[in-house]
C-alpha cells in the first residue's frame, strides 16, 4: 500500500492547531462548544477568531516581508501611530469615516515606505531600519495625541469593533477579505513570484529583469499598510486609542505566526494560508494561558520559546543532523 506523503511544512502547523485544541477540549469540554444566541455565535473558539485578527492581518504583512528577505519590527509601533491619528481624526475633526481610515491607512503605507527606502534604496540592514522606527514610532504617536489616551465616539467604529454580519463579527469578515485580496494579488498575479525570486536571489532576480529594490519597497508599503488596518480594528474594540499599549508586542505575535507557518528568515517563499494557521495557534495559546489564570508574563515566555524552538529547527545545523539521522535509519533498514 502507498501511503500519501505529508509535507510536514504544510500539515504541520493546521495538525498543530487541531491537537491544540483537541487537548483543550479534552481538560475543558466547552471549549470547543459554539452556540447562537440572539443571532450571533458564541463560544471560546469564535473568541479566538475575534482576538486573533489583528495578529493574523500584520502576519501578512510581515509573511510579505519576510518573503523578501526582510524583517519588519515597527509594526507595533505603526499600530500606535495609525491608531492615534485615527483616534485624533475622529474627536478633532469633522471629516467622513471613511476619508479618517484612508487617512490612517495612507499614514501607514508613508512608513512602511520610509522603512523600504532604508532598507532597499539606502541599503540599511532591515532589523535595523526597522528598529528605529520601533524605537521612536511610540513617541511619534504620543506627540500626535499629546501624551494622552484619547477616547471616541463613533458609530462606524462601534461596528467594527463590536458589530455582526451573518452571526459572525464584522472584525472577522474584514480579515477574509483582506486574506483574499492579498491572495488574489499575490497568487493570481506575477507579483508573489516575482516577490519570493527576490527573497531568494536577489542578484540573479535583477539579472532577469526585476526590479529588486522596487518590489522590496512595495513589501514594506504592504506591511505597513496591514499595520495600519490593525490598529484601526484594536482602537474600535475599546472606543480609545491607549498609546502606550496599542499593539504592544504585536511585531513578535507577528513574527511567530510567519515562523510557526513554516517561512524562512532566509525569504523565497510566502505562506499566506499557514500564516493566519499560525496566528491562530499564537492566539489559542494565549487564550489558554489567560483562562488557566497563569500569570501574563508567562505568555510572553511561552511565545519566546516557541521561536527558539522553530529557529532551531529550521537552522542548517539542525536540518543537517535530522539528514544523517534519517540516512542512518535507511541504511540500517537496508541492512536488517
Amino acid at each position: 500500500m502507498k501511503w500519501i506523503n505529508i509535507n510536514p511544512k504544510i500539515w504541520g502547523p493546521v495538525l498543530s492547531l487541531f491537537a491544540i485544541i483537541l487537548v483543550m477540549s479534552v481538560i475543558e469540554p466547552s471549549f470547543i462548544n459554539i452556540e447562537m444566541k440572539d443571532g450571533r455565535l458564541y463560544g471560546s473558539l469564535i473568541d479566538i477568531l475575534v482576538r486573533a485578527t489583528p495578529t493574523a492581518i500584520i502576519a501578512l504583512g510581515m509573511a510579505v516581508v519576510i518573503g523578501t528577505k526582510g524583517i519588519d519590527l515597527s509594526v507595533g509601533s505603526v499600530v500606535a501611530i495609525c491608531g492615534a491619528i485615527a483616534a485624533i481624526l475622529i474627536t478633532e475633526t469633522q471629516l467622513p469615516f471613511v476619508l479618517v481610515v484612508a487617512i490612517s491607512i495612507a499614514a501607514g503605507a508613508v512608513i512602511g515606505l520610509a522603512n523600504g527606502i532604508m532598507v532597499s534604496l539606502i541599503g540599511i540592514q532591515p532589523i535595523i531600519a526597522t528598529l528605529i522606527l520601533m524605537v521612536s514610532g511610540r513617541g511619534i504617536a504620543q506627540l500626535i495625541t499629546g501624551g494622552r489616551s484619547v477616547s471616541f465616539d463613533s458609530v462606524p467604529m462601534d461596528i467594527i469593533g463590536s458589530g455582526m454580519f451573518l452571526a459572525l463579527p464584522v472584525r472577522i469578515w474584514i480579515v477574509a477579505v483582506i486574506i483574499t485580496l492579498t491572495v488574489i494579488l499575490l497568487r493570481k498575479t506575477a507579483l508573489g513570484l516575482f516577490l519570493e525570486s527576490v527573497g531568494a536571489n536577489a542578484n540573479a532576480s535583477r539579472l532577469v529583469g526585476i526590479e529588486a529594490k522596487m518590489l522590496k519597497v512595495i513589501a514594506y508599503i504592504f506591511s505597513g499598510m496591514c499595520a495600519s488596518i490593525a490598529g484601526i480594528i484594536l482602537i474600535a474594540d475599546v472606543s480609545i486609542a491607549e498609546i502606550n499599549r496599542l499593539g504592544l508586542w504585536l511585531e513578535l505575535d507577528a513574527i511567530l505566526a510567519v515562523v510557526l507557518a513554516g517561512g524562512s528568515l532566509n525569504g523565497g517563499r510566502i505562506y499566506l494560508g499557514l500564516t493566519i494557521i499560525g496566528a491562530l495557534i499564537i492566539q489559542t495559546l494565549t487564550t489558554i494561558i489567560f483562562s488557566s489564570g497563569v500569570p501574563v508574563e508567562y505568555n510572553l515566555i511561552v511565545k519566546a520559546c516557541i521561536i527558539l524552538a522553530v529557529l532551531l529547527l529550521q537552522s542548517e545545523t539542525t536540518q543537517s543532523a535530522i539528514k544523517r539521522f534519517k540516512n542512518s535509519r535507511k541504511e540500517k533498514q537496508h541492512a536488517e
